[in-house]
């Protein structure tokens, strides 16, 4: 679902998905978007923000706050392009935050890479170009070289891979990785990403300042 108050953004958008195979659903306002969602039931919802009758933030908490949609990949794609804008976005809930204006083929393909979530989580082996992490081996393959991790290295690392371009917030990752076992700080989180980057001699994890961090390949 595409949610945008300018119908050549809609148009624009629409037709360059739907090349690729995509279906797709537009709505002009968030709340044309919420009576829709039902309906429509999507995967994933490029959202704006600056919007009519209800704001993409809104939407986005309203979409959030469902337990129907867990799963759906929110994305904002907006014109606010303020990192204090980006940060709020993620807090919400959204999983990735595109700033307007972009060139279509990377939008689609900022859209491909969210989509690998649906079909690689609950995968034990994820596969990239030039990298492979089996999750019940603990095992790395980079460029067909084997790479040594510790466990919360590893669990980490596959953390992140397992839903490429979301951001996982700082709280989010000692939760997943480390839960009760011990108390831990987000200094912990920076010394694994910085050892982590070290041993494959490749930057696959960004930094969201002021949020956490995201696997891109």
């Amino acid at each position: 679902m595409v949610v945008d108050d300018e119908k050549d953004i809609l148009q624009i958008v629409k037709y360059n998905l739907e090349l690729h195979g995509y279906e797709v659903e537009t709505a002009e306002n968030g709340v044309d978007a919420i009576t829709k969602l039902g309906i429509f039931k999507p995967d994933l919802v490029l959202l704006d923000i600056m919007m009519p009758h209800k704001d993409g933030i809104q939407t986005c908490i309203e979409i959030r706050a469902n337990p129907d949609f867990d799963d759906t990949i929110i994305i904002f794609l907006t014109a606010l392009s303020d990192e204090k804008s980006e940060i709020r976005g993620l807090e919400l809930g959204a999983d990735d935050y595109i700033a307007k204006p972009i060139k279509p083929k990377l939008l689609v393909s900022r859209v491909h890479s969210a989509f690998r979530r649906i079909t690689e989580d609950d995968s034990s082996v994820i596969i990239f170009p030039d990298l492979e992490i089996n999750r019940e081996k603990f095992l790395v393959v980079h460029k067909g070289k084997e790479v040594s991790l510790p466990r919360k290295e590893f669990e980490l690392f596959s953390l992140l891979a397992s839903k490429p371009g979301r951001v996982f917030l700082r709280n989010e990752i000692l939760d997943k990785v480390w839960g009760n076992e011990v108390i831990v700080g987000d200094r912990t989180i920076d010394v694994h990403v910085r050892k982590i980057r070290q041993k494959l001699n490749a930057d696959f994890i960004s930094t969201v300042k002021g949020v956490g961090y995201k696997f891109q390949n």
